[in-house]
């Protein structure tokens, strides 16, 4: 069975581009409770942990907060979970991390169609020569050659908000170490999601998989040879327009794919 013939004429994938919990709910296959088929649904892009009790807990999770002391605590991104850490036992509080359990029962496809990843550009000081702090960063899409959409690897977790009774399933996608082209592009981290080949997919999401072998699933480099990559207008996630090709001339010369044509400007 061809996982990418199932997914075909899914009305929900014509949604707005999602870019983080705030936004429209990802499509996401899961499998039911004993993994003899799975469904098409919907969920929140970031992993709220069962122990957070209410929304308001959430918000602070996720986005920090002042403590009695004054200090501020740093918020909790949970929308990405790096492959090799799943069930890594955390080093200072001896518990294993929070996606522990999820990816060892509760692993999902997200489809998408492309992804985006910034590149950082750091410009020189004109008076000391020096590098700036804050870079300039120019978005790029990713795409598979030859593919309408893809899958990425995800664990998920429900949640529900005592104070309400709302109920949600929550994702992380999985990231592994990126390869050539996404690590020309994604340059300030140098990660990329994993992206899962239809057997790998079916794999990841429907067989009881052992810890190592979730691990090998989780941390898959797909080839830079089957993916394509072009730079796009820079205020697509401020202004909800769809993102579309754009030429930056100060990506010249930096061997980014798309980036940058001599006879196209944006001046």
């Amino acid at each position: 069975m061809e996982l990418e013939k199932s997914i075909a004429g899914i009305t929900e994938l014509k949604r707005p581009t999602v870019l983080g919990p705030d936004s429209p709910p990802m499509v996401v296959l899961k499998p039911n409770q004993d993994r003899s088929d799975f469904e098409i649904t919907t969920m929140r892009w970031g992993f709220i942990p069962s122990e957070l009790k209410n929304m308001e807990m959430v918000k602070r999770f996720e986005n920090g907060y002042k403590k009695d002391d004054g200090t501020h605590q740093t918020g909790y991104d949970t929308e990405n979970a790096r492959g090799e850490e799943l069930i890594l036992i955390n080093p200072k509080t001896k518990k294993p991390k929070i996606y522990s359990e999820a990816a060892l029962s509760r692993r999902c496809l997200i489809i998408s169609n492309q992804y985006y990843e910034w590149h950082h550009v750091y410009r020189t000081n004109k008076r000391t020569g020096e590098l700036l702090k804050t870079p300039d960063k120019y978005p790029f899409a990713i795409k598979v050659k030859g593919k309408e959409y893809f899958f990425m690897a995800g664990i998920w977790n429900p949640w529900t908000d005592q104070e309400t009774g709302e109920t949600m399933d929550t994702l992380s996608i999985i990231t592994t170490e990126a390869n050539p082209l996404t690590a020309l592009i994604h340059n300030s981290k140098k990660r990329m999601p994993t992206l899962l080949p239809d057997e790998l997919a079916w794999e990841w999401m429907m067989t009881d998989v052992q810890p190592e072998r979730m691990t090998e699933l989780a941390t898959f480099q797909f080839s830079e040879e089957k993916m394509e990559a072009f730079s796009i207008n820079q205020k697509f996630q401020f202004t909800g327009e769809d993102p579309y090709p754009v030429n930056y001339p100060q990506l010249a010369g930096t061997g980014l794919p798309g980036s940058y044509s001599p006879q196209i400007s944006l001046f």
